[in-house]
Parts: structure tokens; C-alpha cells; sequence
């Protein structure tokens, strides 16, 4: 007989109803365990330590940009690799207990992010309210909905999905607040490093490059070891390094795989010149659209050149 499998445990940025578990419900196996954790960190931590096969975790919004909880803390600890991204379209209601009228909210709580995208209607419609801070879109949500003296939490409102609203009994007091209706969070599958994929020929490759802080022309040589291999950027961000001023590392999406010639080529470039380069992952694409390689720059170039190279060596060619 064949032992049954244990099922797979996943930890992502809960409590139940975020944006997070949405995405993560989009990658994992249907029987998995769900780890609902605090914060950004402790999900990414959960799998460093063993505790989970997986993390999802927002890394990128297309109002706000990087998500640095994430962007930060994928270089602050043991390696951990991106394996998969997903993307999940942004839809917030302001919700509150029953009986909540929109005059009676003098307060309202989120995560930042969720913040930063509503804030417009807001400032529109309830430009006094004061803003509190959550650690995600349902963790406030939760809180309002179980507290037994709602008047101790400091707000009267929270911004969430309306899964979340749903799913904890709060009444939605307005819908559609979001400012801009197009926007989408970009979400990561992360897991402790591994053998590398194969590549599928549409491909992704996260890394972080921290730049020598005493060079001229140190981020333009940085960016000319992509260029010259035809690799192209599709997400460039800065991030202090934190120990000084006037320190940066660089958080990059580049189109292509790990195991294509020149991102490797693109690699080596980088790794002599950069004090310090993380290699993040090479996953396939979430629109599945093929990279484009520039004449000159795939693998069959590269090989090509290499033997011309070795002929030389050998004294077959002139």
C-alpha cells in the first residue's frame, strides 16, 4: 500500500477574506493547510523555518507599486525563492456593523496599501475620517466584527473585500470606493530554494543588485550589463540598504530565465561588478506572453560565439 500524503501547508497574510488568500487560492492544491499568519515576515518565516511548504504574499500593486514587506524581507533572511506569481484584480467596500451609517464614521482602518487606493473617495466623502493602520485588508475587519465593545478599537470602518465583509457580518456601507477600478496586486508563491525549472520561453526573473556606493556611473553599468545582452527590465525599484544614507539595492524584474544564456551572461556581469546580488527566481510569466530575444542574444548565438572562441584558442581559425 502506498502511505497517504500529508498535505501541503501554506502560510499568506491573513486573517481569512484578504486579497492574499484569494490569490493563494489560485496556485495552491486543493487540500492544503492554510497558515492565516500576522504580517508579511512571519509568513515568509514560516517557510524558512520549515513550517510551511509555501508563502503567498503581495509584492507589487499597480497603484502603490513594490509592496517593501515583502520586497525587504525576501534579502533579510535565509534564501527563499519565487516560484509562481498571480494577480488579482482590487475591489474595496467601506464596512461597518450594523446600523453603521456613512455620517456616524469618524475613523477608518486598513492596510496601507488598501489605504493609499482609496483615499480619494474618501477625502471626498468623509474628509474629516482619520486613518488606522492595519496589518491587512481583513484583520480590521475581524477585529470590528468580533469586538465586544467596538468603541475600544478606534475606528468605526474598515476598508476590505467584500468577500471579507461577507465573511465576518460586516454591513457594507458603501461599494465601489477604490479610486482607480483597474487596479491589480501582483502576488508571489514563495518557497525555500531548489533545483532551478526549465524554462517555458514567456519568463520572469527576480533579483535584488546593491550598487557600490563610492563609483560614478555605478547604476548606469549596472543597467548596461542588461542591455548588452539584450535582456530586457520590465521592474526596476530602489530600496535603502539601511545602514547609511545614500545606500541603495534594487529590486528588478527582467524578462527571461535563469537557464537562457544571456540572463546568465547578464549575471556574471552583474556579480563582478555589484557588491552583492540575490538571485530571487525564474518563474513563468502570469500573462504567459512570450519574451522577445533580440538578434545576437539567444542561446544559440551564444553558443555559436563561444565555439568561434575556442576555435581561436585552438588555432583552427583565423
Amino acid at each position: 500500500m502506498t502511505a497517504p500524503t500529508t498535505p501541503q501547508r501554506w502560510s499568506f497574510l491573513g486573517p481569512a477574506g484578504t486579497f492574499t488568500e484569494m490569490a493563494l487560492r489560485q496556485v495552491a492544491p486543493p487540500d492544503v493547510e492554510l497558515d492565516s499568519c500576522q504580517d508579511v515576515p512571519t509568513a515568509l518565516d514560516r517557510v524558512r523555518e520549515r513550517q510551511s511548504d509555501a508563502a503567498v504574499v503581495p509584492i507589487e500593486n499597480s497603484i502603490e507599486g513594490g509592496v517593501n514587506a515583502t520586497l525587504d524581507n525576501l534579502v533579510s533572511g535565509a534564501p527563499l525563492t519565487i516560484a509562481a506569481e498571480v494577480a488579482v484584480p482590487i475591489t474595496f467596500v467601506l464596512a461597518g456593523r450594523e446600523g453603521t451609517r456613512l455620517e456616524d464614521v469618524r475613523a477608518i482602518s486598513t492596510h496601507p496599501h488598501a489605504w493609499a487606493q482609496c483615499r480619494g473617495w474618501v477625502h471626498r466623502n468623509l474628509p474629516d475620517a482619520v486613518y488606522v493602520a492595519g496589518t491587512s485588508t481583513s484583520a480590521p475587519a475581524k477585529a470590528l466584527a468580533g469586538s465586544e465593545d467596538p468603541g475600544s478599537l478606534g475606528y468605526e470602518a474598515v476598508l476590505c473585500n467584500p468577500l471579507a465583509a461577507e465573511q465576518y457580518g460586516l454591513a457594507v456601507i458603501a461599494g465601489g470606493v477604490a479610486d482607480n477600478a483597474g487596479a491589480i496586486t501582483r502576488f508571489v508563491k514563495v518557497t525555500r530554494p531548489g533545483r532551478i525549472g526549465e524554462p517555458t520561453g514567456a519568463d520572469k526573473t527576480t533579483l535584488q543588485v546593491q550598487l557600490p556606493h563610492d563609483r560614478s556611473g555605478a547604476l548606469l553599468g549596472m543597467l548596461e550589463q542588461f542591455s548588452a545582452r539584450g535582456v530586457n527590465l520590465s521592474r526596476i525599484e530602489s530600496r535603502p540598504v539601511g545602514d547609511s544614507l545614500g545606500r541603495y539595492r534594487f529590486s528588478i524584474d527582467i524578462e527571461g530565465h535563469v537557464r537562457e544564456e544571456r540572463v546568465q551572461a547578464a549575471l556574471i556581469g552583474l556579480h563582478r561588478t555589484c557588491p552583492q546580488v540575490r538571485f530571487l527566481g525564474s518563474y513563468p510569466r502570469l500573462d504567459a506572453r512570450p519574451v522577445v530575444v533580440p538578434a545576437g542574444t539567444s542561446d544559440k548565438d551564444f553558443i555559436v560565439a563561444r565555439a568561434w572562441v575556442k576555435d581561436v584558442l585552438d588555432g583552427r581559425t583565423l
